[in-house]
């Protein structure tokens, strides 16, 4: 595979500001428990809210341009070449976007970790991934929260 011949995939449901494509590695590559894409941001664009994950540790390098990264420290430019490692847990809370004028590359990656939950700050969400595929992959409010025995006779 090579990273400079990558065809991106944009989702049509995306609101602006998260309008970005991906080009997923690991499965083309036949991988199963480490996970990799390229994702292409063009000016204005964010990959993700800002989160954080309690399962995968994740890994980003900038491919090409200058994006942005909002992590606990505050917001700082990255440039070509810079790697950067978000550990698990709310210290590897992390948003990249690109606040440039030429579209960002960037590459992601992690292990992957079935299940997992992801943490969404800004929103107050969490989000629940058991399975790839699975009905019971959820997001909701933490004001949604119940007891322990809720409901149960």
């Amino acid at each position: 595979m090579n990273l400079n011949r990558l065809e991106f995939e944009y989702e049509s449901d995306s609101p602006a500001g998260f309008r970005r494509g991906r080009a997923r590695l690991g499965p083309e590559l036949g991988a199963e428990i480490t996970g990799a894409s390229v994702y292409e941001l063009p000016p204005g664009e964010a990959l993700c809210p800002y989160h954080y994950e309690w399962g995968e540790e994740e890994w980003l390098l900038v491919l090409s341009g200058t994006p942005t990264l909002r992590d606990p420290d505050g917001e700082r430019a990255l440039e070509p070449m810079d790697l950067v490692f978000l550990p698990r847990g709310p210290q590897g809370a992390h948003r990249v976007q690109n606040d440039g004028d030429e579209v960002a590359r960037v590459l992601m990656f992690s292990n992957v970790s079935w299940p997992n939950a992801v943490v969404y700050p800004d929103s107050d969400k969490l989000r629940i991934w058991a399975a790839e595929d699975s009905p019971d992959n959820l997001i909701f409010r933490r004001e949604g929260a119940v007891g322990y025995f809720d409901r149960e006779a």
